[in-house]
């Protein structure tokens, strides 16, 4: 890290202390937790479906392979595939947000696609997975 000449030791060390913490919480951003993803998924849900889908629990897994999300609604839990870490946060809150609408519709009609297009960034996200998909499989992906 590159510091201005001239700072004193007490700076140096506030502003190496500030970079790292940012630092920090970039990364936090770019790789959340289980109980981030937990959190995530109850704050969609309270935005966007009323509350109405209720998640126990959201984790990453790693033996997804072909598809970018799951859940299952009896025992209301969200697993994603560890393929999302690092992409940008909405889209990962798109994936969240599909699966979430699982525990309220488990098939993908009209009324389950309504309720994942109140999530602003649907379409947006939908293409993101499809380029990504494409560009590294030659095949679109599923959640």
């Amino acid at each position: 890290m590159l510091l201005p000449a001239g700072l004193s030791t007490t700076d140096e060390e506030q502003w190496v202390r500030r970079m790292l913490d940012r630092l920090a919480a970039k990364e936090q951003r770019r790789h959340p937790s289980d109980d981030d993803l937990l959190e995530r998924a109850t704050e969609l849900s309270a935005r966007y479906l009323d509350g109405k889908a209720v998640p126990i629990s959201v984790r990453w897994v790693e033996n997804q392979l072909h598809r970018w999300g799951s859940c299952t609604p009896d025992h209301g839990t969200i697993r994603l595939s560890a393929r999302l870490r690092g992409m940008p946060a909405w889209v990962v809150d798109y994936v969240i947000m599909h699966e979430l609408v699982h525990l309220l519709v488990p098939s993908h009609g009209p009324r389950f696609w309504a309720l994942v297009e109140r999530y602003p960034r649907a379409e947006r996200a939908r293409g993101f997975l499809e380029g990504f998909s494409m560009a590294a499989n030659g095949a679109p992906e599923e959640c």
